[in-house]
């Protein structure tokens, strides 16, 4: 969990995660603004205007999307639910447990 959602917080973490020039995809959220200056490709949806996947070629498969993590967020809600009360220091431990799952 991060202390605060801010672009020096989450530029450390995504520079030593995700290897550079990889695509990125994510929703307009302005604390992704710097994602393509740090080296990466970066697209986006844009959830304000109902769009949540997009085609770009015409192809039938969507090449820019959020699904999938907001999928698995979707899942992680659910599960973490039946176990009422996980405080933040304890959910990493949780987070790897529901890893085995998937």
């Amino acid at each position: 969990m991060l202390e605060n959602v801010k672009q020096k917080s989450i530029k450390p973490i995504i520079l030593t995660s995700i290897a550079s020039g990889t695509f990125i995809y994510t929703d307009e959220y302005d604390i992704y603004g710097k994602v393509s200056e740090w080296g990466y490709q970066h697209k986006t949806v844009c959830h304000n205007k109902g769009e949540f996947a997009r085609d770009e070629n015409g192809n039938g498969f969507c090449e820019v999307h959020v699904n999938t993590i907001e999928g698995f967020c979707s899942l992680l809600r659910s599960w973490l639910r039946l176990h009422r009360g996980i405080s933040q220091e304890k959910l990493p431990f949780y987070l790897g447990f529901f890893k085995i799952f998937i």
